[in-house]
C-alpha cells in the first residue's frame, strides 16, 4: 500500500495525508483536504474515509508505534539512558524511529504527541513526511491527561479534553493526521473501583471523543485501559473488563459512532502484578479472545492491543497465541506497543548518532515480531528483545 502526501501549495496547509481508496498497493492522486476548505462537515461525508484509514491501520502484519508520549513521560525515558529531555533531544530521538527503512512493512501508523506532529526532522523535513516516506500514517494523541474523579474512589481518574476538540482535531487532519488516541483509566483494587461512576465516566468520555473527532475525519482509537496495578486474579480482571466493554460500546451506541471507522486498544486480560496464581500464556490469550467475543461488535475493524507493562517478549508472545487459536473472533488482532517497541531501542540508541543504525535495526526487529505476532507465525525468541518487564505502578498521568 503506497501512501501519498500531497504538496502545501496543492492542499494549502503545511502537509496533509491522504488516505487509500484502495488497498492494492496503487497510489492515490492528491485532492484538497476536507478539513481545509469547509467550516462544518458531517460525519457521513468521512465514512468511506474512515472506514478505508481503519481499514489499513489493522490490515495483515500490521500495528501501531505509540510515540505520543507527553514532554513529561518522554523525560523519564530519556533520563534512564542518561538523556536530557530537551526538544533537540526529543526531536532526534523521534527522528530515528520515523526514518527507520522498511518501517512500514510492519508498522501501519504512528501516534504522535502534538509537538511531534508539527515539528520537523533535524533535515528540516516535516515528520509527517518522514513517516508517509516509509509508508506509516501519523495518528495524533488528542486527550489533555487525567484528573482525580470527583465522587469516586481515590485511585479513578476522567479524562478531559472534549471541550474544543472537533476544532483541534480539524487542524490536525489538515497537517496530516488521520487518526487519533483518548486514553482512559480504571484501576482495579480489594475495596470496590473501579466504580459504577467510574465505569459510566469512562465510557461516556471515550465515546463523546470518538464522535467527535470522526466529524473531523479522524478515526478513534477507543482506550479503555485497565492498569495492572494489584493483587487480583486474571477472572476479576475479565469480569470488569466484560463491564468497561460493555458500557463503552453501549455509550458508542448512544452517541452514533461508527464503528467501521474506529479502532479498540485494549488491555489484555491478565491478572494483577502482585497476584501470586500463576497463569500460562495460553490462559492469557484464551481469556481475553473470550472477553472480546462477548462485548466487541464484529463491525469493529481491529483490536490494537496495549502491552501495559508486559515486557516485549511476553507482549509478543501473548500476541502471538491469540492468532493462533481458531476461535479469535472477526477482528484482526493486532499490537499497539509504546514501550514493548521502544525499550530495546532505546537501549540500543543511548542519544549517540553513531548508534542510529543499531537502534533502527532493534526498533525494526521489535516490529517484524509483532507483525508476525499478528499473524500466528512468530516464534518466541526468534528476534532481540529487552525481556524485563515494563510494568510501571500507578502509570496514569
Amino acid at each position: 500500500m503506497k501512501l501519498v502526501l500531497a504538496s502545501a501549495a496543492t492542499m494549502g496547509v503545511a502537509s496533509a495525508f491522504v488516505a487509500p481508496s484502495s488497498f492494492s498497493g496503487a497510489a492515490v492522486a492528491p485532492r484538497v483536504s476536507k478539513a481545509s476548505t469547509s467550516t462544518h462537515m458531517s460525519l457521513s461525508e468521512y465514512k468511506d474515509e474512515l472506514a478505508q484509514t481503519a481499514k489499513a491501520i489493522a490490515g495483515p502484519g500490521k500495528g501501531i508505534l505509540a510515540v505520543d508520549e507527553s514532554t513529561a513521560t518522554i523525560g523519564k525515558r530519556l533520563a534512564s539512558i542518561g538523556v536530557d529531555n530537551t526538544e533537540e533531544n526529543r526531536q532526534a530521538y523521534r527522528g530515528m524511529l520515523f526514518t527507520t527503512p522498511d518501517l512500514g512493512n510492519y508498522i501501519s501508523g504512528a501516534i504522535l504527541y502534538e509537538e511531534t506532529l508539527f515539528q520537523n526532522h533535524a533535515d528540516g523535513t516535516p515528520f509527517v513526511d518522514c513517516l508517509q516516506k516509509i509508508g506509516v500514517i501519523p495518528g495524533i494523541k488528542v486527550d489533555t491527561g487525567l484528573s482525580p474523579l470527583p465522587g469516586g474512589h481515590e485511585v479513578e481518574t476522567w479524562c478531559s479534553g472534549l471541550d474544543g476538540l472537533v476544532e483541534r482535531a480539524k487542524k490536525y487532519y489538515a497537517q496530516g493526521a488521520r487518526f487519533a488516541k483518548w486514553r482512559a483509566v480504571l484501576q482495579i483494587t480489594s475495596d470496590g473501583a473501579p466504580s459504577a461512576l467510574s465505569i459510566q465516566e469512562n465510557a461516556w468520555g471515550l465515546a463523546r471523543y470518538a464522535r467527535a473527532v470522526q466529524e473531523a475525519g479522524l478515526v478513534p482509537i477507543v482506550e479503555p485501559e485497565i492498569l495492572m496495578d494489584g493483587d487480583h486474579n486474571m477472572a476479576t480482571t475479565a469480569a470488569v473488563q466484560e463491564k468497561v466493554l460493555a458500557a463503552v460500546y453501549k455509550a458508542c451506541s448512544d452517541n452514533g459512532v461508527y464503528l467501521e471507522g474506529s479502532l479498540l486498544k485494549p488491555s489484555m486480560t491478565c491478572p494483577g502484578a502482585d497476584c501470586t496464581e500463576p497463569v500460562t500464556p495460553e490462559e492469557v490469550a484464551a481469556t481475553t479472545v473470550n472477553v472480546l467475543e462477548r462485548h466487541v461488535p464484529a463491525a469493529v475493524p481491529g483490536v490494537m492491543f496495549l502491552s501495559g507493562g508486559m515486557s516485549e517478549e511476553e507482549a509478543s508472545i501473548n500476541l502471538n497465541l491469540m492468532n493462533s487459536t481458531p476461535r479469535k473472533g472477526p477482528w484482526s488482532l493486532s499490537f499497539s506497543y509504546g514501550r514493548a517497541l521502544q525499550q530495546s531501542t532505546l537501549k540500543a540508541w543511548q542519544g549517540k548518532a553513531e548508534n542510529l543504525e543499531a537502534a533502527q535495526a532493534q526498533l525494526k526487529a521489535r516490529a517484524q515480531a509483532n507483525s508476525e505476532a499478528n499473524l500466528g507465525k512468530y516464534v518466541a525468541g526468534s528476534q532481540p528483545s529487552a525481556d524485563e518487564t515494563l510494568f510501571v505502578k500507578g502509570y496514569k498521568y
